[in-house]
């Protein structure tokens, strides 16, 4: 354990009594919203006589409203190596030998404590869609390495899944919400999983797009041949575009310059070889890279399209403002315009996670990490309207718990997103931002007073529509008679999400995570991945479980 993590020590007391039989699995929402109309679901009541089934989803409390103020063996093996392509020739495979990294830059954000509710029962945290930090851990593993801890953010981790929520029909949101004992905690704690799905747009229906692709052409993009990746990536995602789309390509290196002036994708090849052309040069100017790309960006604008500035890089800055704070007080402006950035980190050794994260943060936009093609085609072709189209702006979350059911709990993840409580409805305070299709999924673990029942906790979203700025919020109760009263009664993406928790809490050394079992977590992977056969993220996820409990019991 690194000597420099606090130790906590926490005897957890309280068991919750609830003797409901379990039923099917339900995936419900507790709260949800219809275009512009904000309304609450029916509110369903079980008859005094009648206990309510486990698993069922009731909605009460006063109506949402509008507000305009403001063990399973015969997994296959997968890689243990990225394919990456040739810079001289991008379309030519070969196999990277795996590295020790070195020099890669992470924040530590450290870990949320467990709070008495009768202190403070208001959460309040901004939304986060990345997943950047779960594909960074992912090329450690492959490379035989086991992930910094710092470089574990755990919201990240559990959105990279599907949680198996459906999506809202007509527009809007959706709060869902289950939960069910840890099977990981000798405590008798539960964990709850609260879940934000955005409704879905086609490819053929999302709104034309003005891009600005900001390419990190320095000398450190020549390692491991990050550029090559940059090109083949940047392919897969022209190739998706629709005519009417535009494309413009700044590079820096030293200096930045334009590459390409606003090209309409029709003109694919012209845009493919400009892309083709890119070789390195230079240092890492990425302050001159963004603001000659946002003035490109700002000179295509168009309300009624999406704007966004794209930028790939491995987060290395060393000239000019090299943090993220001084970057964006550069281009602050720009963002307020609507312009939103998207930042694609490439590669490893001498890789600035911190600097990504927090562009994309505060650009009011996502962070990914591209570490092979099927990453890149599951950004830039599977999820082309995610990526590109924004259906939710500054939106935040907040959950109330119930002092009179809720000794204490913890948000697990969401560190470094935190709102202050009284800051939920108020609407200059910058969050997070949903693409059409996202989802966000946040665990929270509860210690329960002895037999009570009733509301555990009511789930607030609060979202700016990006077309109308109209301000809207939703919320839903979530009851003691909704939990599952046996881990295993739960469904199998309730079930991933914990795993998927659990296995991040290990790897960034959370106090919370000293008594877990990682073949009990390795046991229980293989036999869901068994289960979502189907799902290549989830067996590939008990394969990264397998090689960490083998690089912790090969450190020890």
């Amino acid at each position: 354990m690194n000597a420099k993590k606090i130790v906590f020590c926490l005897m957890i007391l309280g068991v919750l009594v609830t003797s409901c039989s379990p039923a099917a699995p339900t995936q419900n929402p507790i709260a949800t919203s219809k275009g512009d109309e904000v309304y609450e679901l029916p509110v369903v009541e079980a008859p005094r006589s009648q206990e309510p089934k486990a698993g069922d989803s009731v909605v009460e409390g006063e109506p949402a409203r509008i507000d305009n103020s403001g063990s399973a063996e015969s997994i296959a093996p997968f890689p243990t190596s990225a394919p990456t392509f040739s810079l001289e020739n991008p379309e030519e495979y070969y196999e990277e030998q795996p590295i020790t990294p070195y020099d890669n830059r992470f924040d530590d954000y450290g870990v949320n404590p467990f709070v008495r509710a009768e202190i403070d029962h208001y959460s309040t945290f901004a939304l986060d869609v990345d997943t950047a930090s779960y594909s960074v851990m992912r090329r450690y593993i492959q490379d035989g390495n086991l992930p910094p801890y710092e470089s574990v953010r755990v919201e990240e981790y559990l959105n990279y899944f599907d949680p198996g929520y459906a999506a809202p029909q007509n527009g809007g949101l959706a709060i869902y919400a289950d939960g069910a004992p840890n099977p990981f905690s000798p405590n008798r704690t539960y964990l709850l999983r609260f879940g934000i799905q955005g409704y879905e747009v086609s490819d053929e229906d999302r709104k034309p797009a003005n891009l600005t692709f900001v390419i990190d052409i320095s000398g450190s993009m020549d390692m491991e041949n990050r550029l090559g990746l940059v090109k083949r990536s940047l392919n897969m995602l022209v190739q998706q575009l629709h005519e009417d789309d535009q494309v413009s390509i700044v590079v820096f290196g030293s200096k930045a310059r334009v590459a390409l002036e606003p090209t309409f994708a029709s003109k694919q090849n012209a845009i493919l070889s400009e892309i083709r052309g890119l070789n390195t040069e230079g240092a890492t100017n990425a302050e001159a890279g963004l603001k000659l790309g946002y003035r490109n960006a700002l000179a295509m604008y168009d309300p009624e399209m999406i704007n966004r500035v794209i930028l790939c890089s491995d987060g290395v800055a060393n000239v000019g403002e090299t943090g993220p704070d001084g970057i964006l007080e550069q281009v602050s402006g720009y963002v307020k315009e609507g312009i939103s950035l998207v930042t694609i980190g490439f590669g490893m050794g001498n890789f600035n996670d911190t600097l990504m994260e927090q562009l994309a943060d505060n650009g009011d936009g996502f962070y990914a990490y591209v570490d092979t093609l099927d990453e890149a085609q599951n950004l830039f072709v599977d999820k082309i309207t995610s990526t590109l189209q924004t259906i939710a702006r500054d939106a935040k979350i907040q959950v109330d718990f119930n002092p009179e059911v809720v000794n204490e709990y913890r948000l697990v993840g969401y560190e470094n997103r935190d709102v202050a409580d009284e800051d939920f409805r108020d609407d200059s305070v910058d969050a997070g931002e949903l693409g059409a299709g996202h989802h966000a999924v946040a665990l929270y673990e509860v210690v329960l007073n002895r037999e009570v029942e009733g509301r555990i906790a009511t789930v607030q979203l609060r979202w700016e529509n990006p077309d109308t700025y109209e301000v809207q919020e939703i919320n839903g109760n979530y009851n003691t008679w909704d939990l599952f009263s046996n881990f295993e009664d739960t469904n199998h993406r309730y079930q991933l999400a914990v795993l998927v928790m659990q296995y991040a809490e290990v790897l960034r050394e959370s106090p919370w995570a000293w008594d877990v079992d990682m073949d009990d977590l390795r046991i229980r992977s293989r036999q869901l991945a068994q289960d979502l056969s189907e799902d290549v993220d989830v067996r590939e996820f008990a394969e990264l479980v397998d090689q960490a409990e083998y690089l912790m019991n090969d450190r020890w």
